[in-house]
């Protein structure tokens, strides 16, 4: 047989904004071997893809599997929605490098950061690494059903050269940061993409387990600058960077944004490499906060800085309790009243005193990415006494019982023992406006995603960003076309972070291929989440699961049918490497 697998009569889209044509894809171990006309017979196996779209799987360049990775191969929610390829240790956080004695303390820094349970990587993870290099090692032994890249996470690299205690109340010394420099040319040896950082300062929206920040949180600027030096002296890797103002148009000051761009700048210049900016979004109450990003970025590009801004655009909703939200943590009353064990809670959120001083502080809870005005919130399960306030919003329930809406959402909460469950009107900013966000997520230096996927797992799941963007933008509202999709989805992605041979489909490229049906596509459960216990410890997440996608094949196996998964882990680790001289790419091994 000529090939392995014909995918027969589909409609193209290869990634790089050409045109879609009708037209066979023959794969030949593990790599598409022809786009044309084949011959009947010419594989032991043909797909039948009249009437679906043939395209090159979604590269998720914003995730945190790094944990999940090791008993969920296929990296869901995310491989659900046609992700072939993930970016693992992203905002500087993850799991290497880290000394044995300092694991559990590792594992701590993710519980409310990213809220994954702490017994769930306990017993799902097996920790047999030290070093980064050995950590990569670990991520090519474990079967895989996506192919994953690793940032250097600075987190875990500052408290393995500081402590933690150092690294979260100073600058390192001459001596640590050139250890740190040390380590990182060590750890991109071996074949990390580069390094991330979180830089949200001393009241971080993503803060440690005990409500302190991170140690990238107040992390000096020269630290972080001593680390884009080594990306430039090897001319090779990209960062990815979430600064505390840039991405905040909203409540930030002129001052501070322009501050933080500036450093961004600054970042860019030393490194000389791509910078992903996080997080861009289209905000309905301010309409200009997205083209304001937007007009930065292209005149960093136009100076020969290489930034792309990286972008919210999926409607997804937060789903919580007070048992397990922290997302408030920028506010610090709300961190103080939202820590501690479930009792300390109750009795926090109970308190006059501290309502108040969270009542105070509630002008500030409009940055992105914190759910919104807590007027709009909706109650959406509570039982009891507490039925009746099942799907009426927090501010008409204020209004009615004439209370502030703190007071309403608490008092609601404490009487349920902190069980009812509240639902906001969008995980952040309202998008409500297709026209915006196809403006925002085809602009040619902008990758939308940010999916998060891996983690806030008890709070929403943005891995469905990708059907999201198809069905909304694309078959829906007609603000986007499918071939500037597929670009944006793929190739863009794959390019800014140097998989130069993935993200398109061609001859030769690997066969990470998606086979969907455009009018079939959708999002399930719609508008919300289901509840699976499919974690170790017992532990539950919520999910959105996809419906339309035929076929995804990595490296030219098939990983899922019609939305069931086939058993096959033919994902690979890909290592950074040096191609041709001056050529970022990625390598399997």
């Amino acid at each position: 047989m000529t090939y392995d697998l014909i995918i027969r009569g589909g409609t193209v889209v290869d990634g790089t904004r050409l045109p879609r044509l009708r037209a066979d894809v023959g794969i030949r171990a593990g790599k598409v071997a022809k786009i044309g006309r084949i011959a009947p017979g010419a594989a032991a196996r043909e797909l039948d893809a009249t009437g679906l779209i043939v395209a090159p799987g979604f590269v998720d360049l914003h995730t945190h599997y790094d944990a999940q990775i090791h008993w969920d191969p296929y990296c869901t929610v995310s491989s659900w929605h046609g992700v072939t390829s993930v970016v693992l240790g992203n905002c500087g956080f993850g799991f290497a490098p880290v000394k044995p004695a300092d694991r559990d303390r590792a594992l701590l820094m993710m519980t409310r950061t990213e809220q994954i349970p702490f017994a769930t990587m306990k017993a799902g993870m097996p920790w047999n690494w030290e070093t980064f290099p050995e950590w990569l090692d670990n991520l090519a032994r474990i079967p895989k059903g996506v192919n994953c890249v690793s940032y250097v996470p600075v987190s875990p690299l500052l408290a393995y050269v500081m402590g933690m205690e150092a690294a979260k109340s100073r600058p390192a010394t001459a001596a640590e940061r050139r250890e740190m420099q040390r380590l990182l040319h060590e750890a991109m040896d071996a074949g990390a993409c580069g390094f991330s950082v979180q830089r949200l300062g001393e009241h971080s929206l993503q803060a440690d387990y005990d409500g302190t920040p991170m140690p990238t949180d107040c992390m000096a600027d020269e630290d972080v600058l001593a680390l884009a030096d080594v990306l430039c002296e090897r001319d090779e890797g990209f960062i990815q960077i979430t600064q505390a103002q840039a991405g905040n148009p909203v409540t930030a000051s002129p001052e501070a944004i322009a501050r933080d761009l500036k450093f961004l700048e600054t970042l860019a210049e030393r490194a000389q490499r791509p910078v992903l900016h996080n997080v861009i979004a289209v905000v309905d109450e301010y309409p200009d906060a997205h083209r304001q990003a937007m007009d930065w970025i292209h005149d960093c590009n136009a100076r020969g800085l290489r930034i792309f801004g990286q972008a919210g655009t999926g409607r997804i909703w937060f789903e919580y309790t007070f048992e397990d939200w922290n997302l408030y943590d920028f506010s610090p009353p709300w961190n103080h009243a939202t820590q501690g064990t479930h009792a300390e809670k109750l009795k926090k959120l109970a308190d006059l005193a501290i309502r108040q001083a969270m009542k105070d502080d509630y002008p500030n809870f409009m940055p992105a990415g914190t759910g919104g005005w807590i007027e709009n919130i909706t109650v959406k399960a509570a039982e009891g006494n507490l039925a009746g306030y099942v799907g009426r919003k927090i501010g008409e329930i204020a209004e009615t019982e004439g209370k502030h809406v703190i007071d309403a959402i608490l008092d609601i909460a404490v009487a349920g023992d902190l069980k009812p469950l509240f639902k906001t009107d969008s995980a952040g900013p309202s998008l409500t406006n297709p026209q915006a966000v196809a403006e925002l997520a085809s602009d040619p230096f902008v990758i939308p995603g940010v999916s998060d996927g891996g983690a806030h797992t008890k709070f929403f799941s943005a891995g469905s960003y990708p059907t999201d963007l198809l069905m909304w933008l694309v078959r829906d509202t007609k603000t986007m076309s499918l071939e500037e999709a597929h670009y944006h989805l793929s190739y863009l992605p794959a390019q800014a972070a140097g998989f130069l041979d993935r993200g398109y489909l061609r001859a030769g490229a690997p066969a990470d291929i998606v086979v969907y049906d455009l009018e079939k596509l959708r999002i399930t459960p719609e508008g919300g989440h289901d509840v699976v216990y499919d974690y170790p410890a017992n532990e539950w997440r919520r999910v959105q699961r996809a419906e339309g996608y035929r076929w995804i094949l990595v490296n030219g196996e098939m990983t899922f049918e019609d939305g069931e998964a086939t058993g096959a882990t033919p994902g690979q680790l890909l290592r950074n490497r040096e191609v041709a001289g001056t050529t970022l790419g990625m390598a399997a091994g």
